[in-house]
């Protein structure tokens, strides 16, 4: 009988999110300060790709299925096929996903998947190219979208875009991104901002519901929005297929409808501290006794008490301020 990692709430964790950088080549106001997240310049020490492999073979062992490749912009740490391909021998993992911008997918795209990449979640949050420019404070729209093109050219399936609305910057841009989702064939979902971090807190003025949206998405396609059931170990969307379409479209309402009774997942940042809850301080070390010579069987004890440490649930709507002390960047969203 295969292992499990259960929460002291009775969740099933079979779902890691790996960040491999915490560095982007984008700077969005939601997520990473303008100076980024190391202004000073001084050396951030990332777990190896043999030691991000061990860590997500321990995960595997204890019932891991879906492991997802995030940053930062994860393809700007380079050769990340390697791992991928590494990681993809594990028997019990089922889903190799990657979280990016893609502003270097349609150079990596092919490599990856290749290597094992099923899916791609792509952070778009418009479809002008001088607002996104701004939004992402130097982003080339052109680029992102080439890899959009050349992610579905290779056979990754499914691609879903992730547009942050945000109320007075790209809120009117709902419409057209649900009308580019039908054209492309891809999933599109809206996510609200959220108060990550010091970047985060700071856009919390133009948080936009996600039940304003869902109303603006039905009214514009003139369609139900049929609720769409997915895999246990999906994120934390609430799905919707667009009625006489193949089209879903979701949206994360962590702030204005949370989903904590249902998360099934933690966040392993690429200094190797295991972050058990995106809106909570509470983290195990991994890197420490990694290098210090922990046997397999330690590391998934040790994965294993962790577990013990996740919270019920986050307080965004209760108090903004209790999570300012890392940026959304260096939790792999």
């Amino acid at each position: 009988m295969r292992k499990e990692l259960i929460d002291p709430f009775n969740r099933k964790i079979e779902y890691v999110r790996v960040s491999v950088t915490d560095k982007c080549n984008y700077r969005c106001g939601y997520c990473m300060p303008e100076q980024g997240v190391h202004p000073d310049g001084t050396h951030t020490e990332y777990l190896s790709y043999d030691e991000l492999a061990r860590i997500i073979k321990a995960f595997v062992n204890l019932g891991v299925a879906k492991v997802r490749l995030t940053g930062g912009e994860p393809l700007v740490r380079k050769n990340l096929s390697s791992l991928v391909e590494q990681i993809s021998q594990y028997e019990g993992l089922e889903d190799i996903a990657l979280s990016t911008n893609a502003h270097h997918l349609g150079r990596e795209a092919e490599a990856l998947h290749k290597a094992g990449i099923t899916r791609a979640n792509i952070s778009i949050d418009s479809l002008r190219v001088e607002r996104f420019k701004n939004i992402t404070r130097g982003g080339d729209l052109e680029k992102v979208l080439a890899g959009v093109d050349k992610a579905l050219e290779v056979g990754m399936q499914p691609i879903k875009f992730n547009m942050v609305v945000m109320k007075g910057t790209n809120d009117d841009e709902i419409e057209a991104m649900v009308d580019y989702g039908l054209e492309k064939g891809v999933e599109v979902r809206f996510i609200e901002t959220m108060p990550i971090g010091p970047a985060g807190v700071s856009m919390m003025d133009q948080h936009y519901p996600a039940d304003k949206i869902l109303a603006r998405v039905k009214k514009h396609v003139g369609k139900d929005l049929i609720p769409a059931s997915g895999k246990s170990h999906d994120g934390p969307s609430r799905n919707f297929l667009i009625a006489g379409t193949n089209t879903k479209i979701g949206v994360i309402s962590a702030v204005s409808q949370h989903f904590c009774e249902t998360c099934n997942r933690v966040r392993l940042t690429a200094k190797g501290i295991l972050a058990l809850c995106l809106g909570q301080e509470d983290s195990v070390d991994l890197r420490t006794p990694l290098r210090e010579g922990i046997t397999d069987e330690g590391l998934e004890q040790l994965i294993t008490d962790a577990m013990l440490k996740k919270p019920e649930k986050h307080f965004f709507n209760e108090n903004v301020h209790n999570i300012e002390f890392r940026q959304m960047v260096q939790l792999g969203g």
